[in-house]
């Protein structure tokens, strides 16, 4: 019996000590380590975020770039952290891709690490250097066909959001491409803005400044829809139906975070994420903004988890 209420009341002190230190959190700078290099999408959400995240709380919210193998780096480095709230990862979808790719991960994705909250909505765009002649996704897919294994095109990474979007159409439009992985989205668009590659499905936010120049050619977008931001550029589905591929960008800490601290953070990054400010940002940049409950969002990733299984079987995609 003494046993059993000792037990208790160290519970209850191990609860009110969580909730005296989410009640001051954050006491000191957070470091938001983005598992890919300045210029993509997760790192455009990252940086938008831990600014607004900052002002609210009076502390500062550091970006720590961690770029290389899908995201597998940077998150390693939060899997490994300390589990008190001060390590935040911003990662996409991609990160319950990876151990569909890699035979082994120095973690597991779904133990080693807490879904606080989705952060934004993720959707790619078709586009082409303009050397290639392709003006439309019905002539993309006529190429492809009519020139097999021709069509070099650009990924942020085996398994990303990216590489599995344009694996994808591949798969449903039979078509064979050369695909290259580069170490993050804004090197993999420097590559097909400069002819090095011929295509890619990128991440919105990272093509846009090209887009008006000419550099590159818009030739539809992943979502089953037009978008509101772009109503004159069509979807894939137009062109290839029954194509859509929409993903999400998330927010991260280490297993074992006390449960307060997780929902301060969360709570704390939905009123970032409905500041009037950020949703004209995010919007503008086509990551609309997506919030979800911590209880939500592990719910998600785990179907998710599932979801993306299945694709990489589908789309025979391969970490390369």
């Amino acid at each position: 019996m003494r046993n059993s209420i000792a037990g208790l009341m160290a519970v209850a002190v191990m609860l009110g000590a969580g909730a005296a230190a989410a009640q001051n959190y954050p006491v000191k700078p957070v470091r938001v380590v983005v598992p890919w290099p300045p210029g993509g999408a997760n790192d455009i959400v990252g940086r938008i975020v831990a600014q607004r995240l900052g002002d609210q709380t009076g502390q500062q919210f550091v970006i720590d770039n961690r770029g290389g193998a899908n995201g597998t780096i940077g998150a390693e480095l939060v899997a490994k952290a300390p589990a008190d709230g001060y390590t935040l990862m911003v990662h996409s979808a991609a990160h319950v891709t990876s151990p569909h790719l890699y035979k082994k991960l120095a973690y597991d994705t779904l133990k080693d690490f807490t879904g606080v909250t989705s952060l934004a909505v993720q959707v790619g765009m078709l586009v082409v250097h303009p050397s290639l002649p392709a003006k439309n996704v019905k002539e993309y897919i006529a190429l492809g066909r009519a020139q097999p294994g021709k069509i070099v095109y650009a990924s942020s990474g085996s398994g990303s959001f990216v590489h599995l979007a344009m694996a994808l159409i591949n798969s449903m439009s039979k078509t064979q491409m050369v695909h290259v992985p580069f170490k993050g989205g804004g090197p993999a668009v420097v590559a097909l803005a400069s002819g090095e590659v011929q295509a890619m499905t990128a991440t919105i936010g990272s093509v846009i400044p090209h887009l008006p120049s000419g550099r590159l050619r818009a030739l539809g977008v992943t979502s089953a829809t037009r978008m509101k931001q772009f109503p004159d550029i069509p979807a894939i589905a137009e062109g290839l139906p029954g194509y859509d591929f929409s993903a999400w960008i998330g927010a991260f800490l280490a297993s074992g975070t006390p449960k307060p601290i997780v929902e301060r953070l969360n709570g704390e990054i939905k009123k970032t994420l409905e500041n009037p400010d950020v949703v004209k940002v995010l919007s503008g940049q086509t990551l609309d903004p997506m919030y979800l409950t911590s209880e939500q969002f592990g719910a998600r990733l785990k179907s998710d988890f599932d979801k993306y299984e299945k694709l990489v079987k589908l789309t025979g995609a391969t970490a390369n």
